[in-house]
């Protein structure tokens, strides 16, 4: 099959191409991007007026299967991302059986080749049972095909476990993420310490339980030369010592989400629980910080951490639910909303937060328009219009913030190995 994407801003951050170009597409690989390219007898796209970049890619998603396929699935949650205009997506571990060996990750894959419509790259456990205390197995889990390792929700606490996963990580070649966040500092906690947790009367998490955490990882990164990852990073200290470590030449890098560098505690809705994550929506100073993150390249990349839940267990008083959004369908909107529109960042600096950013991470063959490359495309627009409906998102759960939210800009068609599998009606 062939396909010609025509007319397009093709901006590729790889290449350093930012020009008006056509994408010839054969047998799922890019063939050649070049002006005016001869499009006979080939199924065409015409993205005059818009931008095409790379596929986009989500290091941070939670799928939910197996066990709470009730909240999501690969298939639903794929569909969700194809729609968010993700041609590839890294599932976390914290499945039930939890991803920790080879036969979990085995499934995850099988289950994505059948039933999804993006790549699906799933993340192991660092531990067993993401318990904290005895390693997973990283090496049966990486040859069947997990990208990198993380506990998630569920830090490691113990400093000797994770510089013996740093340590084992190393040797096999592949990144350690972490949701740093001291578990003994933020319990009980349902949202940032700060004023607005005093004047809602709510337990505060504070922004030092995250910040220890990362100090702790980052001289464990040193001693270990390991690859060390920080997951949604929201504090301004956190971000900090990111950009310190990338200063002294450490192996680190992090990844920020839409919803912690476009809102702050002071824009939750009393008691609402579709403003409920972790790490909770911090103070605008933190959200200041991220955003200088961003724009200095301290921040590596652009990740959702899209975490459903249905309506059954979001929807309870701010301190029985879980914590966590949706957020695949709303990213673009997002960045450009914040960050082009503002003039904080190029569009150039956009895409690459979400291609060759990820894909440098997890060192994944993904993110770039160069010949031979898999075709995978992202296709979006700076200017249309249009306003989220959570009750006709893809995902199998409605827990989002930002239903009914009007964007300027967002995605007009997803292309994965050379076939359209997602296109704005």
């Amino acid at each position: 099959m062939r396909l010609v994407v025509k007319n397009g801003r093709v901006i590729d951050p790889a290449s350093r191409l930012d020009a008006v170009r056509d994408v010839a597409i054969e047998d799922g690989k890019i063939a050649v991007v070049g002006e005016n390219l001869d499009a006979a007898g080939a199924e065409q796209f015409d993205a005059t007026g818009l931008i095409v970049a790379p596929g986009f890619i989500d290091m941070h998603v939670h799928l939910r299967e197996p066990g709470f396929e009730y909240a999501e699935t690969v298939e639903s949650g794929s569909r969700a991302a194809a729609a968010g205009g993700f041609t590839s997506i890294c599932c976390m571990p914290n499945t039930s059986p939890v991803n920790d060996n080879a036969t979990v990750t085995s499934y995850i894959i099988e289950r994505a080749a059948r039933h999804a419509i993006v790549n699906v790259f799933p993340i192991g456990a660092i531990t067993k049972n993401s318990a904290g205390e005895e390693l997973a197995a990283f090496g049966s889990m990486k040859q069947a095909g997990i990208v990198a390792v993380s506990d998630d929700g569920r830090p490691v606490m113990n400093a000797r476990v994770m510089r013996r996963a740093m340590e084992t990580a190393r040797s096999f070649g592949i990144p350690v993420i972490d949701h740093c966040e001291d578990l003994h500092l933020s319990a009980g906690g349902d949202m940032h310490e700060g004023i607005e947790s005093v004047r809602l009367g709510l337990r505060g998490i504070p922004a030092a339980s995250e910040d220890v955490m990362v100090a702790r990882d980052i001289l464990l990164a040193e001693v270990t030369g390991a690859r060390f990852h920080v997951a949604h990073i929201s504090s301004r200290y956190s971000v900090e010592m990111v950009s310190f470590a990338k200063l002294r030449g450490l192996p680190v890098t992090c990844e920020a989400t839409p919803h912690h560098f476009v809102l702050s505690d002071s824009d939750m809705p009393s008691y609402d629980s579709n403003y409920k994550m972790k790490p909770p929506l911090r103070s605008a100073c933190d959200v200041g910080a991220v955003l200088q993150g961003l724009i200095s390249g301290a921040v590596d990349a652009i990740a959702t951490d899209h975490a459903p839940h249905p309506g059954s267990e979001k929807m309870q008083e701010f301190e029985k639910c879980p914590f966590g959004i949706i957020g695949l369908e709303t990213a673009i909107g997002i960045a450009l909303e914040q960050l082009v529109h503002t003039g904080k960042i190029t569009l150039a600096r956009m895409v690459e937060l979400f291609t060759t950013g990820p894909a440098r991470v997890l060192n994944l063959d993904r993110g770039r328009l160069t010949a031979g490359a898999p075709a995978d495309i992202t296709i979006f627009s700076t200017e249309h219009r249009w306003t989220y409906d959570v009750n006709k998102s893809a995902s199998k759960s409605r827990n989002s913030p930002f239903h009914g939210r009007e964007f300027r800009g967002g995605p007009v068609a997803t292309i994965v190995t050379g076939r359209v599998v997602w296109s704005r009606e």
